[in-house]
């Protein structure tokens, strides 16, 4: 069974196979109602989808961005929703992390050459289609050459954080992820929470920074884990989002488009808050005095 809501959604904006207007075809095709197109780093395939939407009316499609955070434990992911994709401070720290991702790809690149895995860096190139380059890319391009049996195994055996043949990249904390999130008018979400040690706390740190909400509906999440982060999110006043996090590479192991179980009331939230946080600044502009006028007259 199909969801008719999915959040969290990549294309070849970044590392899907499918592009912008794929995706939104794809998903008016099986049913869904609304989705998220939350590229890694980077917005280029908004606009596209947008463009895309206008051909179902039935669909909605949010626009988003999946940004990369790391912390001292590890790495942390957080989904900017309706964000504002033209913002300039968001335009350039977003280009800044895409050129990080070549840099680091062709570093790894060296480190798969030192133990004997011969790929080039013009085939991840052809394989990003333009994308930003992520690893999936350097995956793909060792499968084709029968390194590895599978994408799971490129990351466990040599790519993933730890592997031999890993590297890091320029990344922000993930305060500083939430904070450029909301500059662009976005409402933060941290992603798959239960991949991070000790989340419990740092979703209550990141709410001192600005986060709205965090993503419940996942697949593989059992129900007892979904029960305790719906619990975590009542008590901390954050909305519940969900996704299937598709990249449309691996069939036989990753999430279908509208494969995880989203429950419609939690779009309707996410919509709601946005339209609020619009409201709020649209009447803060259209004010006709400012706090400074307000103390000048007093």
């Amino acid at each position: 069974m199909v969801s008719r809501v999915d959040l969290h959604i990549h294309s070849t904006a970044s590392d899907g196979r499918l592009s912008p207007p794929e995706i939104v075809a794809k998903a008016a095709e099986q049913g869904l109602t609304v989705i998220a197109l939350t590229d890694h780093d980077t917005t280029e395939g908004i606009a596209p989808a947008l463009a895309a939407a206008s051909a179902f009316p039935g669909l909605r499609v949010i626009p988003g961005v999946e940004l990369s955070a790391d912390f001292a434990q590890g790495e942390a992911h957080i989904l900017g929703y309706f964000i504002d994709n033209t913002h300039k401070e968001l335009r350039a720290r977003l280009e800044s992390m895409r050129n990080s991702r070549c840099e680091r790809a062709r570093e790894m690149i060296s480190k798969l050459e030192g133990i004997g895995i011969h790929i080039e860096w013009p085939r991840v190139q052809e394989i990003a289609g333009g994308g930003s380059v992520g690893r999936p890319h350097l995956a793909q391009a060792m499968l084709e050459k029968g390194y590895i049996g599978s994408f799971r195994e490129a990351f466990t055996d040599y790519i993933g954080r730890g592997g031999p043949a890993y590297a890091e990249r320029r990344k922000m904390t993930p305060e500083e992820a939430v904070e450029l999130i909301l500059r662009a008018d976005g409402l933060p979400v941290l992603a798959h929470p239960l991949f991070i040690d000790d989340w419990q706390a740092m979703i209550v740190e990141l709410k001192g920074a600005g986060l709205v909400g965090i993503e419940t509906y996942y697949n593989g999440y059992t129900a007892r884990e979904i029960d305790s982060l719906r619990v975590l999110a009542e008590k901390n006043g954050l909305i519940m989002t969900g996704g299937s996090d598709f990249h449309g590479i691996d069939a036989g192991t990753e999430t279908a488009l509208g494969g995880a179980d989203v429950p419609m009331e939690v779009a309707e939230r996410l919509m709601a808050l946005a339209e609020q946080r619009a409201l709020r600044s649209a009447i803060a502009l259209s004010s006709p005095c400012k706090t400074g006028d307000i103390e000048h007259n007093r």
